[in-house]
């Protein structure tokens, strides 16, 4: 499963959980305006570290805030790269 997979796929669950509804994510879209509020994106970061063993947040000196959906993608993709 790609990392883009996975992002998505714990939104999916954060969301179903919390009893959030969700907007269609596309690489554009604000994370702000995708229906989950900062705790539910807390728990989808902590899932995807153990899901993916990365914590590209955990670097706050060269950690910058996703803005879209797109944005988170690559932060965890670049993070794999490293």
């Amino acid at each position: 499963m790609s990392i883009r997979e996975t992002i998505l796929r714990e939104i999916g669950r954060v969301a179903q959980e919390q009893n959030k509804k969700i907007s269609a994510l596309t690489d554009s879209s604000a994370l702000i305006d995708s229906g989950l509020d900062s705790l539910c994106f807390a728990v989808v970061v902590v899932r995807l570290e153990d899901e993916l063993g990365l914590d590209p947040f955990s670097d706050t000196e060269n950690t910058t805030h996703p803005v879209t959906f797109g944005d988170l993608v690559r932060i965890y993709e670049n993070a794999s790269e490293v």
